[in-house]
């Protein structure tokens, strides 16, 4: 499970290297326009200052629980001190950030009236470090890299991470792995580092392989799904989140089937820095030790935490804790159909499958992500303890309805679950009618029992391939041969 994960965080230590920024919002109010230009008039009343860049990625960290330690170059300056004051206050090791009386730290100031960006101002140094500035940095990420258990790269590409800093970090990771994840403008520069995994969004990526820009969220998704063997060569990462706001990500692994997030839209122009937050929890989340698709999981779901505010902010443990417990997906029959009819309302297609879902595997993941795909809503039907038994035998299921639910749960493709006590699915389907009905590719259309009720109340049968040597049954008789010979 995905809470699992969350509470392994606070055992990590993590080094992040980027760029820190001052994110400085000037807040005020605009009641009339300027009479030397049709402008608004600001009238100031409030600051607020708060680290942004890479250094909003090390806060990410600290606040959902790891250790982390934060290397960088900022100036000798007033907003020096302001970010060094902040990140520690956020419990940020800042040992490794080095002051530099050459440069000028980077700000980013906002003015802001009625929760509106009306101007923002940058300023800051952004050659590249060099000097005894670049031997101090390179000195301070040595040592930090070799303390942690996962490396964070946030190279916006205002000259902290070098040539021979990335070098560096290729010669370290060569020598002692970590889970290195790389979220950086010129994501090619890495291409040769043994970069675990790396996230460009849309954007990044289109630049990355030279592509040209696509408008709707329908050709965006497939767009991004053609890519896959290029966008793993071209970084030469294991793993690559293509993010594509709120249309969620699409995650390439080496070997693996693409798997997708999905994310709840949210009108908030004014969020920054929900990227920031992704790669936070990834990086944590896989050096937990969790999968991909759960990684990729906890990072949607942190990312979708920070969207839901203005500004730059993070997500804290107890927030992510709460919004993946806060609204069930578990539901009874009848509040399924009450919560299937207001979307229809809302022109949303229904997909629905069903089944045991004991040991959930990758196969499973992977089924279940294809089905979403085939529309807006995905309902599992689950089948209860008794009926598992009947269908599987008294040594099934492994786990009860409850924990299969909640493990369900956690998939961001899966939307509601309801658990059923009958052999089969056919009461279910009367009653939710669904557009589009999915099962395994071990059915035939002539074969599947369920088939012609759906067609008969106008939905659309699909089938779909299961991934070869996954399957529940094939986990629990490795388990016994292991058990059996000791290993």
């Amino acid at each position: 499970m995905l809470l699992e994960h969350l509470e392994e965080f606070r055992h990590l230590r993590v080094a992040v290297i980027g760029e820190a920024m001052l994110d400085s919002y000037l807040y005020g109010s605009a009641d009339r326009l300027c009479r030397e230009a049709p402008v608004p008039i600001v009238a100031l009343h409030g600051r607020h200052d708060v680290p942004g860049g890479a250094a909003n990625a090390a806060v990410n960290v600290r606040a959902l629980g790891a250790s982390v330690e934060f290397l960088s170059v900022v100036g000798a300056d007033p907003e020096g001190d302001i970010l060094l004051s902040r990140l520690e206050e956020a419990g940020v090791d800042t040992s490794g950030v080095v002051r530099s009386p050459t440069r000028e730290t980077l700000v980013k100031q906002r003015v802001m009236a009625a929760s509106q960006i009306l101007l923002r101002l940058d300023r800051g140094t952004e050659s590249d470090v060099a000097g005894a500035d670049e031997e101090a940095l390179l000195d301070a990420l040595r040592a930090a890299f070799r303390r942690a258990d996962a490396v964070i790269v946030s190279d916006y590409g205002y000259g902290i991470l070098t040539p021979r800093l990335i070098e560096a970090l290729a010669e370290e990771q060569g020598r002692s792995p970590r889970v290195l994840v790389a979220d950086a403008k010129q994501l090619e520069r890495y291409r040769d580092v043994g970069v675990t995994a790396a996230k460009p969004n849309y954007g990044e990526a289109l630049r990355l392989l030279h592509e040209p820009a696509l408008h709707t969220a329908e050709e965006r998704l497939a767009q991004v799904a053609g890519w896959e063997e290029a966008v793993l060569e071209k970084t030469g990462a294991r793993i690559v989140a293509v993010t594509l706001d709120v249309e969620g990500a699409l995650v390439f692994e080496q070997g693996q089937p693409a798997y997708r997030t999905f994310t709840q839209p949210h009108s908030n122009a004014n969020a920054t820095g929900a990227g920031d937050t992704f790669v936070s929890a990834l990086a944590l989340a896989l050096a937990a030790g969790a999968d991909t698709p759960a990684a990729a999981d906890l990072a949607s779901a942190a990312a979708t935490v920070v969207v839901q505010r203005d500004g730059t902010t993070v997500c804290k443990t107890a927030e992510l804790r709460d919004f993946l417990t806060a609204e069930s997906k578990v539901l009874d029959k009848g509040a399924v159909l009450t919560r299937i009819a207001a979307l229809r309302e809302g022109g949303r297609r229904v997909v629905f499958t069903n089944g045991c879902f004991d040991l959930l595997h990758r196969g499973h993941i992977t089924y279940l992500n294809q089905a979403k795909a085939l529309g807006d809503v995905l309902v599992v039907g689950l089948n209860d303890d008794a009926s598992v038994r009947r269908l599987k035998g008294e040594t099934r299921p492994i786990n009860p309805t409850e924990d299969r639910a909640q493990v369900l749960a956690a998939l961001s493709c899966v939307d509601l679950i309801v658990p059923f006590s009958e052999d089969t699915p056919a009461a279910l389907i009367e009653a939710l009618r669904p557009d589009v009905y999915v099962k395994g590719g071990d059915y035939t259309r002539e074969t599947l029992p369920e088939a012609p009720l759906v067609e008969s109340l106008g939905g659309e049968v699909r089938l779909l391939s299961y991934l070869d040597d996954r399957s529940t049954t094939g986990i629990i008789e490795r388990v016994r041969r292991a058990y059996a010979t000791g290993t």
